[in-house]
Protein backbone atom coordinates (compact mmCIF):
# COMPACT_ATOMS: atom_id res chain seq x y z
CA UNK A 1 0.00 0.00 0.00
CA UNK A 2 1.14 3.58 -0.53
CA UNK A 3 1.41 4.15 3.22
CA UNK A 4 3.38 0.99 3.99
CA UNK A 5 6.58 2.98 4.46
CA UNK A 6 5.02 4.42 7.63
CA UNK A 7 5.48 1.10 9.44
CA UNK A 8 8.51 0.45 11.60
CA UNK A 9 8.85 -3.19 10.60
CA UNK A 10 11.39 -4.18 13.21
CA UNK A 11 8.94 -3.55 16.03
CA UNK A 12 5.78 -5.16 14.66
CA UNK A 13 5.12 -8.90 14.55
CA UNK A 14 3.44 -10.92 11.83
CA UNK A 15 -0.08 -9.94 12.83
CA UNK A 16 0.40 -6.29 11.98
CA UNK A 17 2.66 -7.00 9.01
CA UNK A 18 0.03 -9.21 7.39
CA UNK A 19 -2.66 -6.64 7.93
CA UNK A 20 -0.63 -4.05 6.05
CA UNK A 21 0.31 -6.30 3.11
CA UNK A 22 3.92 -6.59 4.28
CA UNK A 23 6.09 -9.69 4.20
CA UNK A 24 6.00 -12.11 7.11
CA UNK A 25 8.68 -11.17 9.61
CA UNK A 26 8.28 -13.63 12.46
CA UNK A 27 6.10 -16.38 13.87
CA UNK A 28 2.66 -15.13 14.99
CA UNK A 29 2.50 -14.00 18.60
CA UNK A 30 -0.69 -13.22 20.45
CA UNK A 31 -1.08 -9.50 21.15
CA UNK A 32 -1.92 -10.45 24.72
CA UNK A 33 1.62 -11.80 25.17
CA UNK A 34 3.06 -8.37 24.48
CA UNK A 35 1.08 -6.08 26.78
CA UNK A 36 1.15 -2.36 25.99
CA UNK A 37 0.85 0.44 28.54
CA UNK A 38 -2.26 2.63 28.41
CA UNK A 39 -2.72 6.36 28.84
CA UNK A 40 -4.40 7.45 32.08
CA UNK A 41 -5.87 10.60 33.56
CA UNK A 42 -2.32 11.75 34.31
CA UNK A 43 -1.61 11.88 30.55
CA UNK A 44 -4.81 13.56 29.32
CA UNK A 45 -5.83 17.21 29.30
CA UNK A 46 -9.50 18.13 28.94
CA UNK A 47 -10.33 21.21 26.86
CA UNK A 48 -13.52 22.96 27.96
CA UNK A 49 -15.47 25.80 26.35
CA UNK A 50 -16.46 27.97 29.29
CA UNK A 51 -19.11 29.67 27.15
CA UNK A 52 -20.92 26.34 26.75
CA UNK A 53 -22.80 25.10 29.86
CA UNK A 54 -22.93 21.52 28.52
CA UNK A 55 -19.17 21.51 27.90
CA UNK A 56 -18.59 22.67 31.48
CA UNK A 57 -20.93 20.02 32.88
CA UNK A 58 -19.27 17.22 30.90
CA UNK A 59 -15.82 18.42 31.93
CA UNK A 60 -16.71 18.48 35.61
CA UNK A 61 -18.15 14.97 35.56
CA UNK A 62 -15.38 13.48 33.46
CA UNK A 63 -12.58 15.04 35.48
CA UNK A 64 -14.09 13.47 38.60
CA UNK A 65 -14.52 10.03 37.04
CA UNK A 66 -11.05 9.94 35.50
CA UNK A 67 -9.27 11.94 38.21
CA UNK A 68 -7.99 14.58 35.83
CA UNK A 69 -5.84 17.08 37.79
CA UNK A 70 -7.14 20.65 37.85
CA UNK A 71 -4.04 21.92 36.07
CA UNK A 72 -4.96 19.65 33.15
CA UNK A 73 -8.33 21.34 32.57
CA UNK A 74 -7.71 23.75 29.69
CA UNK A 75 -10.14 26.67 29.66
CA UNK A 76 -11.24 28.37 26.45
CA UNK A 77 -14.12 30.68 25.66
CA UNK A 78 -15.71 30.96 22.23
CA UNK A 79 -19.18 30.98 20.68
CA UNK A 80 -20.65 27.48 21.11
CA UNK A 81 -22.68 25.42 18.64
CA UNK A 82 -21.00 26.78 15.52
CA UNK A 83 -20.17 24.08 13.03
CA UNK A 84 -16.86 25.37 11.72
CA UNK A 85 -14.02 27.45 13.12
CA UNK A 86 -11.95 29.57 10.77
CA UNK A 87 -8.22 29.03 10.65
CA UNK A 88 -7.70 32.38 12.38
CA UNK A 89 -10.17 31.60 15.20
CA UNK A 90 -8.63 28.21 15.75
CA UNK A 91 -5.05 29.39 15.84
CA UNK A 92 -5.93 31.91 18.54
CA UNK A 93 -7.53 29.13 20.59
CA UNK A 94 -4.67 26.71 19.92
CA UNK A 95 -2.18 29.27 21.19
CA UNK A 96 -4.13 29.47 24.46
CA UNK A 97 -4.19 25.68 24.70
CA UNK A 98 -0.45 25.40 24.14
CA UNK A 99 0.20 27.97 26.84
CA UNK A 100 -1.95 26.10 29.39
CA UNK A 101 -0.96 22.51 28.62
CA UNK A 102 1.54 20.86 31.01
CA UNK A 103 4.52 19.42 29.18
CA UNK A 104 3.83 15.83 30.29
CA UNK A 105 0.34 15.72 28.71
CA UNK A 106 0.14 13.28 25.78
CA UNK A 107 -3.47 13.61 24.57
CA UNK A 108 -6.55 15.88 24.57
CA UNK A 109 -10.28 15.41 25.10
CA UNK A 110 -12.71 18.04 23.77
CA UNK A 111 -16.02 18.35 25.60
CA UNK A 112 -18.23 19.49 22.72
CA UNK A 113 -19.59 18.16 19.41
CA UNK A 114 -19.64 21.55 17.66
CA UNK A 115 -17.50 23.01 16.22
CA UNK A 116 -16.35 19.78 14.58
CA UNK A 117 -14.24 21.32 11.81
CA UNK A 118 -11.49 23.88 11.41
CA UNK A 119 -11.81 25.23 7.90
CA UNK A 120 -11.21 22.12 5.75
CA UNK A 121 -9.99 19.65 8.39
CA UNK A 122 -11.37 17.90 11.44
CA UNK A 123 -11.15 19.61 14.80
CA UNK A 124 -9.63 16.55 16.49
CA UNK A 125 -6.70 16.48 14.06
CA UNK A 126 -6.35 20.25 14.27
CA UNK A 127 -5.89 20.08 18.06
CA UNK A 128 -3.68 17.01 17.74
CA UNK A 129 -1.22 18.39 15.22
CA UNK A 130 -2.12 22.02 14.53
CA UNK A 131 -3.81 23.45 11.47
CA UNK A 132 -2.17 22.42 8.22
CA UNK A 133 -3.78 22.63 4.75
CA UNK A 134 -1.85 19.45 3.86
CA UNK A 135 -4.53 17.62 5.88
CA UNK A 136 -7.12 18.83 3.37
CA UNK A 137 -7.74 17.97 -0.25
CA UNK A 138 -9.57 19.42 -3.22
CA UNK A 139 -11.21 16.47 -4.84
CA UNK A 140 -10.01 12.89 -4.49
CA UNK A 141 -6.45 13.24 -3.27
CA UNK A 142 -4.31 11.81 -0.52
CA UNK A 143 -3.54 14.01 2.48
CA UNK A 144 -0.76 14.38 5.02
CA UNK A 145 0.22 11.14 6.75
CA UNK A 146 0.23 10.69 10.51
CA UNK A 147 3.58 9.77 12.12
CA UNK A 148 1.53 8.13 14.89
CA UNK A 149 0.02 5.57 12.50
CA UNK A 150 0.98 2.06 13.74
CA UNK A 151 3.55 3.61 16.07
CA UNK A 152 4.72 1.49 19.00
CA UNK A 153 5.18 4.54 21.24
CA UNK A 154 3.08 5.09 24.36
CA UNK A 155 4.12 8.76 24.44
CA UNK A 156 2.79 10.31 21.21
CA UNK A 157 3.66 13.90 22.04
CA UNK A 158 7.13 13.03 23.22
CA UNK A 159 7.80 10.78 20.21
CA UNK A 160 5.97 12.60 17.42
CA UNK A 161 4.96 16.05 18.67
CA UNK A 162 1.26 15.09 18.30
CA UNK A 163 -1.35 14.93 21.03
CA UNK A 164 -4.12 12.62 19.75
CA UNK A 165 -7.49 14.22 20.38
CA UNK A 166 -11.00 12.83 20.83
CA UNK A 167 -14.34 14.59 21.26
CA UNK A 168 -15.95 13.40 24.47
CA UNK A 169 -19.48 14.72 24.26
CA UNK A 170 -23.14 14.17 23.50
CA UNK A 171 -26.14 16.18 22.45
CA UNK A 172 -27.26 16.08 26.09
CA UNK A 173 -25.50 15.56 29.39
CA UNK A 174 -27.30 12.24 29.77
CA UNK A 175 -25.76 10.99 26.51
CA UNK A 176 -22.29 12.14 27.53
CA UNK A 177 -22.64 10.66 31.02
CA UNK A 178 -23.67 7.29 29.57
CA UNK A 179 -20.62 7.36 27.30
CA UNK A 180 -18.28 8.22 30.16
CA UNK A 181 -19.74 5.59 32.46
CA UNK A 182 -19.46 2.95 29.73
CA UNK A 183 -15.83 3.82 29.13
CA UNK A 184 -14.96 3.67 32.81
CA UNK A 185 -16.80 0.35 33.18
CA UNK A 186 -14.70 -1.10 30.35
CA UNK A 187 -11.40 -0.78 32.21
CA UNK A 188 -9.59 -4.08 32.86
CA UNK A 189 -12.78 -6.02 32.03
CA UNK A 190 -11.17 -8.31 29.42
CA UNK A 191 -14.49 -8.89 27.64
CA UNK A 192 -15.21 -12.05 25.69
CA UNK A 193 -16.63 -10.54 22.53
CA UNK A 194 -16.21 -10.66 18.78
CA UNK A 195 -15.35 -8.49 15.79
CA UNK A 196 -17.67 -8.04 12.81
CA UNK A 197 -16.14 -6.86 9.53
CA UNK A 198 -18.78 -6.37 6.85
CA UNK A 199 -18.37 -6.09 3.11
CA UNK A 200 -21.70 -4.61 2.14
CA UNK A 201 -23.58 -4.31 -1.14
CA UNK A 202 -22.37 -0.69 -1.34
CA UNK A 203 -19.21 -1.26 -3.37
CA UNK A 204 -17.94 2.32 -3.16
CA UNK A 205 -18.13 2.33 0.63
CA UNK A 206 -16.62 -1.14 0.94
CA UNK A 207 -13.20 0.00 -0.27
CA UNK A 208 -11.42 -1.01 2.94
CA UNK A 209 -13.19 -4.39 2.95
CA UNK A 210 -10.33 -5.70 0.81
CA UNK A 211 -8.36 -5.76 4.08
CA UNK A 212 -10.98 -7.67 6.06
CA UNK A 213 -10.21 -11.28 5.07
CA UNK A 214 -6.54 -10.77 5.94
CA UNK A 215 -7.50 -9.25 9.29
CA UNK A 216 -9.71 -12.24 10.06
CA UNK A 217 -6.99 -14.69 9.02
CA UNK A 218 -4.23 -12.97 10.99
CA UNK A 219 -6.24 -12.78 14.20
CA UNK A 220 -8.20 -16.04 13.99
CA UNK A 221 -6.14 -17.77 16.70
CA UNK A 222 -6.31 -14.80 19.06
CA UNK A 223 -9.74 -13.18 18.76
CA UNK A 224 -13.07 -14.10 17.11
CA UNK A 225 -13.27 -12.13 13.87
CA UNK A 226 -16.30 -12.56 11.61
CA UNK A 227 -15.81 -11.51 8.00
CA UNK A 228 -19.29 -11.25 6.50
CA UNK A 229 -20.57 -10.25 3.08
CA UNK A 230 -23.87 -8.69 4.09
CA UNK A 231 -25.33 -5.28 4.86
CA UNK A 232 -25.81 -5.51 8.63
CA UNK A 233 -25.81 -7.65 11.73
CA UNK A 234 -28.68 -7.89 14.21
CA UNK A 235 -29.31 -9.79 17.42
CA UNK A 236 -25.60 -10.16 18.24
CA UNK A 237 -24.88 -10.02 21.97
CA UNK A 238 -21.08 -9.86 21.84
CA UNK A 239 -20.14 -6.89 19.66
CA UNK A 240 -16.72 -5.50 20.53
CA UNK A 241 -15.74 -4.31 17.04
CA UNK A 242 -18.06 -3.48 14.14
CA UNK A 243 -16.66 -2.02 10.90
CA UNK A 244 -18.75 -1.56 7.79
CA UNK A 245 -19.50 0.73 4.86
CA UNK A 246 -22.93 2.23 4.21
CA UNK A 247 -24.56 5.66 4.26
CA UNK A 248 -26.91 4.37 6.95
CA UNK A 249 -26.45 1.21 9.01
CA UNK A 250 -29.76 -0.51 9.93
CA UNK A 251 -30.59 -2.40 13.12
CA UNK A 252 -27.85 -0.78 15.25
CA UNK A 253 -29.85 -0.97 18.45
CA UNK A 254 -30.65 -4.67 17.98
CA UNK A 255 -27.09 -5.59 18.96
CA UNK A 256 -25.40 -5.53 22.36
CA UNK A 257 -22.17 -3.55 22.44
CA UNK A 258 -19.74 -4.50 25.19
CA UNK A 259 -18.15 -1.72 27.27
CA UNK A 260 -15.23 -0.36 25.29
CA UNK A 261 -16.72 -1.38 21.92
CA UNK A 262 -15.58 0.47 18.79
CA UNK A 263 -17.75 0.82 15.67
CA UNK A 264 -17.73 2.95 12.53
CA UNK A 265 -19.01 3.06 8.96
CA UNK A 266 -17.05 4.29 5.95
CA UNK A 267 -19.07 7.03 4.33
CA UNK A 268 -18.61 10.65 3.29
CA UNK A 269 -20.32 12.59 6.06
CA UNK A 270 -20.57 10.43 9.19
CA UNK A 271 -18.72 13.02 11.26
CA UNK A 272 -20.72 16.07 10.13
CA UNK A 273 -22.21 17.11 13.48
CA UNK A 274 -24.34 19.87 11.98
CA UNK A 275 -26.45 17.27 10.18
CA UNK A 276 -26.49 15.53 6.81
CA UNK A 277 -28.56 12.93 4.94
CA UNK A 278 -26.11 10.23 6.07
CA UNK A 279 -26.03 8.47 9.43
CA UNK A 280 -24.06 10.34 12.06
CA UNK A 281 -21.43 8.51 14.09
CA UNK A 282 -23.15 9.54 17.34
CA UNK A 283 -25.80 6.94 16.50
CA UNK A 284 -23.16 4.28 17.22
CA UNK A 285 -22.62 5.81 20.65
CA UNK A 286 -26.33 6.02 21.36
CA UNK A 287 -26.61 2.34 20.46
CA UNK A 288 -23.93 1.49 23.04
CA UNK A 289 -20.52 1.77 21.37
CA UNK A 290 -17.79 3.59 23.29
CA UNK A 291 -16.20 5.32 20.29
CA UNK A 292 -16.64 5.98 16.59
CA UNK A 293 -14.98 7.85 13.73
CA UNK A 294 -16.36 9.68 10.73
CA UNK A 295 -15.50 12.09 7.94
CA UNK A 296 -16.20 15.80 8.38
CA UNK A 297 -15.61 16.71 4.71
CA UNK A 298 -15.65 14.59 1.55
CA UNK A 299 -12.68 12.20 1.88
CA UNK A 300 -13.53 10.01 -1.12
CA UNK A 301 -13.33 6.34 -0.24
CA UNK A 302 -9.60 6.14 0.43
CA UNK A 303 -9.04 3.38 3.01
CA UNK A 304 -6.06 5.28 4.48
CA UNK A 305 -8.47 8.02 5.61
CA UNK A 306 -10.47 5.57 7.73
CA UNK A 307 -9.57 3.19 10.57
CA UNK A 308 -7.74 0.00 9.68
CA UNK A 309 -9.48 -2.60 11.91
CA UNK A 310 -6.44 -4.86 12.05
CA UNK A 311 -4.11 -2.15 13.31
CA UNK A 312 -6.75 -0.98 15.78
CA UNK A 313 -7.32 -4.45 17.22
CA UNK A 314 -3.59 -5.18 17.35
CA UNK A 315 -3.01 -2.29 19.76
CA UNK A 316 -6.33 -2.42 21.63
CA UNK A 317 -6.08 -6.13 22.43
CA UNK A 318 -2.60 -5.56 23.82
CA UNK A 319 -3.99 -3.12 26.38
CA UNK A 320 -3.68 0.33 24.82
CA UNK A 321 -6.30 2.92 25.69
CA UNK A 322 -9.06 3.55 23.19
CA UNK A 323 -7.68 6.88 21.99
CA UNK A 324 -4.27 5.33 21.33
CA UNK A 325 -5.53 2.30 19.41
CA UNK A 326 -8.04 4.29 17.34
CA UNK A 327 -5.60 7.05 16.40
CA UNK A 328 -2.87 4.56 15.50
CA UNK A 329 -5.25 2.89 13.04
CA UNK A 330 -5.76 5.90 10.72
CA UNK A 331 -2.93 6.73 8.32
CA UNK A 332 -4.45 10.03 7.13
CA UNK A 333 -6.72 11.44 9.88
CA UNK A 334 -6.99 15.03 8.64
CA UNK A 335 -10.57 14.75 7.39
CA UNK A 336 -12.07 12.59 10.15
CA UNK A 337 -13.23 13.19 13.72
CA UNK A 338 -12.78 10.79 16.63
CA UNK A 339 -15.63 10.74 19.16
CA UNK A 340 -15.77 8.61 22.31
CA UNK A 341 -14.37 8.02 25.79
CA UNK A 342 -10.62 8.23 25.23
CA UNK A 343 -9.29 6.42 28.31
CA UNK A 344 -11.35 3.21 28.07
CA UNK A 345 -8.90 0.30 28.31
CA UNK A 346 -10.77 -3.01 28.46
CA UNK A 347 -7.74 -5.16 27.67
CA UNK A 348 -5.26 -3.47 29.99
CA UNK A 349 -4.12 -5.11 33.20
CA UNK A 350 -4.90 -3.59 36.58
CA UNK A 351 -1.81 -1.84 37.95
CA UNK A 352 -0.38 -3.48 41.03
CA UNK A 353 -1.10 -1.61 44.23
CA UNK A 354 1.99 -0.57 46.13
CA UNK A 355 1.78 -1.70 49.79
Amino acid sequence: MFFAQQIKSSTIVLILACLLDQAALAAPISPLYRPAPALTGHDLAVIVNDADPLSRQITEYYSQQRRIPAEQIIHLRFSPNQAVLSKREFEQLKQQVDQQTPAHVQAFALTWLQPFRVDCMSITTAFAAGFDPAFCSKGCQTTRNSPYFASETDKPFKAHGWRPTMALAGKTFEEAKKLIDTGVAADYSHPQGAAYLLKTSDQARSSRAALFPKVAEALKNFWPVNYLEQDYIAGRQDVMFYFTGLTKVPHLTENRYLPGAIADHLTSAGGVMSGSDQMNITEWLNAGATASYGAVVEPCNYPAKFPNPGVLMYFYLRGSSLIEAYWKSVAQPGQGIFVGEPLAKPFAYQPRQTP
